[in-house]
């Protein structure tokens, strides 16, 4: 298995090579020279396989063994879902007869991101080890300088899965005041010497951008050997591509004769349910996946009306009136100088999907098949991606657009709608939902009803991640306690831990940059120091 970039002309590059250096050198993201299938009977083989033994089954086929022996790939894996709470990894939770949520928080960070970079983490680390045990006595160590760019959730997730890994270091910028207070906490009270937090003044949307600079910049990159975690690293895809097969084996006994399953995906990045896309084109079973967004809701807008923009057209008028996608927004949210609304479920406060552009690739090749379609869906991606650069938007076809509906449907939900959802299902559950899964379950009831279905919402966090948000929901119900009833050990006392982290006065690339210099310089001395 090769993997080539999505504004290439197909030339490919090994597995190891895609992993380490997560960004293709022309600004495109990696994605393999083809989708496998499982082998003949898998639907009964693999029924009763662990997270574990599914993750090793799905993964080497994406693998070659000459890259990673399959002993290798499966202490990988175990050592990677050993820190996982839940002996599951990903359980399944029954709503009722039709809804489940599938809880992918049980990680060391309590989010979703977990599952892809704990296994990324010791990724990184396997093969820096294997290409330093090469070098000759003497000979300068290969190192890696790992870049990140976090709306709250992926930053914890990255420092704790590479903390004190050797050879690594890793700089996570977040949009300073932006994310949670817990989440802000995980992230700075790491305090590792290779853990290096930037607060940087601007957008999630900013930081993604400094960090795609970064890797665009050949000089700066070869410098200090960039390394990929957002799930722009197509490793961070593959890994989340089991749990759709783990749940697919949970519910599938439940399911009444010729009924469905269909996954209801809260996203901003497009990561988490593009995984899910890779599954069904892998033969997992399911109706269309259900993006679902908040008042952010480029996506939503997208499957209305074909066009990707970060901020609707006004002269276009609503788009959204071409889809029953109900309240996103309520009037009452802020929106910053670049268009991003400060919404109740943070992670998701994305202009610009990033993982939307290896969709999009898919789309465009099986649009334009042909002798040359690689080469074509390659150009075709990269001219879509210079007009979202120059213009802020770019629409597609109608074929396209057609392609994009038969696998996905989309729904966006406001603030008013998360709280309520909270509340509804506190009642009824009593289910605890972080405001991310209330956009998931709200979106379950803007679709149409239909009882052959059974729906699956994946949960992304821990409700404890996100205080004011379910504080606010419940605020009404005088036995509710966040403290006691929300909040797990871990967290208590988190807040008022020694914090380290870096400010950045503004949005440039320049601060950064100088910000990560100054640090190599520092850890390079600490390095020297250490072996005198």
């Amino acid at each position: 298995m090769k993997y080539f970039s999505t504004r290439g002309d197909g030339t490919s590059v090994s597995f190891e090579e895609a992993v380490l250096t997560g960004l293709a050198p022309d600004g495109g993201l990696f994605i393999p020279d083809a989708i496998p299938l499982p082998p003949p009977g898998w639907k009964e083989s693999w029924a009763s396989y662990s997270f574990q033994q599914l993750s090793e089954a799905v993964l080497s086929l994406y693998i070659d063994e000459s890259e990673i022996p399959r002993a290798d790939l499966r202490d990988l894996v175990e050592r990677s879902y050993s820190t996982f709470r839940a002996p599951e990894i990903t359980p399944l939770k029954r709503l009722n007869p039709q809804l489940y949520v599938l809880e992918l928080f049980h990680g060391p960070t309590y989010a979703f991101k977990d599952v892809a970079l704990q296994f990324l983490g010791n990724l990184f680390e396997y093969f820096l080890k294997r290409r330093n045990a090469k070098k000759a006595p003497g000979e300068e160590k290969e190192k890696l300088t790992v870049v990140g760019a976090t709306s709250g959730d992926t930053g914890s997730a990255a420092i704790y899965g590479l903390r004190n890994k050797e050879n690594i270091s890793i700089f996570i910028l977040h949009p300073k005041g932006k994310v949670s207070p817990i989440q802000e906490a995980q992230m700075t009270t790491v305090t590792d010497a290779n853990v290096h937090n930037i607060a940087v003044q601007g957008t999630f949307d900013d930081c993604q951008d400094i960090v795609k600079a970064l890797f665009s910049d050949r000089e700066f990159n070869a410098t200090h050997k960039l390394g990929a975690i957002n799930s722009i690293n197509w490793a961070r895809i593959l890994a989340q591509t089991v749990y759709y097969f783990l749940a697919y084996f949970s519910v599938r006994s439940q399911l009444p004769q010729g009924a469905e399953i269909q996954f209801v995906v809260p996203t901003g990045n497009f990561g988490d349910i593009l995984a899910g896309y890779y599954a069904k084109r892998m033969g997992v079973p399911m109706a269309q996946l259900v993006v679902a967004t908040n008042a952010n809701d480029i996506l939503a807008r997208f499957w209305a009306s074909g066009r990707y923009e970060k901020v609707e057209s006004a002269a276009e008028g609503n788009s959204m009136e071409t889809l029953p996608v109900n309240g996103a927004s309520d009037g009452k949210q802020a929106t910053d100088a670049s268009g991003v609304k400060e919404t109740l479920s943070p992670a998701m406060d994305i202009l610009v999907s990033s993982n939307f552009e290896r969709l999009l690739w898919y789309l465009a090749a099986e649009a334009n098949q042909g002798a040359d379609a690689v080469m074509r869906a390659g150009r075709t991606v990269a001219d879509w991606m210079g007009k979202m650069k120059t213009d802020g938007r770019v629409t597609v076809p109608t074929q396209v657009l057609d392609l994009a509906r038969r696998d996905f449907t989309a729904r966006s939900v406001s603030d008013q709608q998360t709280l309520a959802t909270i509340e509804r299902w506190y009642d009824e559950g009593p289910y605890i939902a972080d405001p991310h899964t209330a956009v998931g379950l709200t979106a379950v009831d803007l679709l149409p009803k239909q009882p052959d279905l059974i729906r699956v919402v994946l949960s992304t966090a821990h409700p404890a991640k996100f205080s004011e948000a379910v504080e606010k929901a419940l605020s009404s119900h005088k036995d509710f306690n966040f403290e006691n009833d929300v909040t797990p050990e871990e967290f208590k006392g988190l807040l008022h831990k020694e914090r380290r982290v870096i400010d950045v006065p503004a949005a440039e690339i320049e601060l950064v940059k100088q910000v990560i210099e100054e640090e190599a310089v520092k850890m390079k001395a600490g390095a020297q120091n250490t072996s005198i």
